[in-house]
């Protein structure tokens, strides 16, 4: 057996048997105090259960999406280093056609406004 194939048994015995533990190990035992909001002691003044807007949500993927790929920009001034330097201005210049493409999905879907 190589390395690799003695690294990759070991990684997933480990994490199968973190899996099989974690299912048995914790004792949920639901309380009213442990289910109640806390609030520094206080009494809680309302519901803490309110409804959340799905827009902040979708706002806050769209940003990490956005900056994922602005991201995977980030080393380009280091690419024209490579042995072909219009093959990294094409693979750039196709991250940014699909970065535009998407965003301009979402302005048409209106998943950019707030106001309905």
């Amino acid at each position: 057996m190589n390395l690799i194939t003695t690294i990759f048994i070991i990684t997933m015995a480990l994490s199968s048997i973190l899996a099989i533990v974690s299912f048995w190990l914790p004792q949920m035992n639901p309380d009213a105090e442990k289910l109640s909001p806390y609030e520094c002691g206080f009494d809680p003044l309302g519901s803490a259960r309110l409804p959340f807007s799905l827009r902040f949500f979708l706002v806050a993927i769209l940003f990490l999406l956005f900056d994922l790929e602005i991201a995977l920009l980030l080393p380009l001034p280091w690419g024209d280093q490579l042995h072909s330097p219009t093959g990294t201005f094409f693979w750039a210049t196709a991250v940014l056609v699909l970065l535009t493409l998407g965003l301009v999905y979402e302005w048409t879907q209106g998943g950019l406004e707030w106001a309905e």
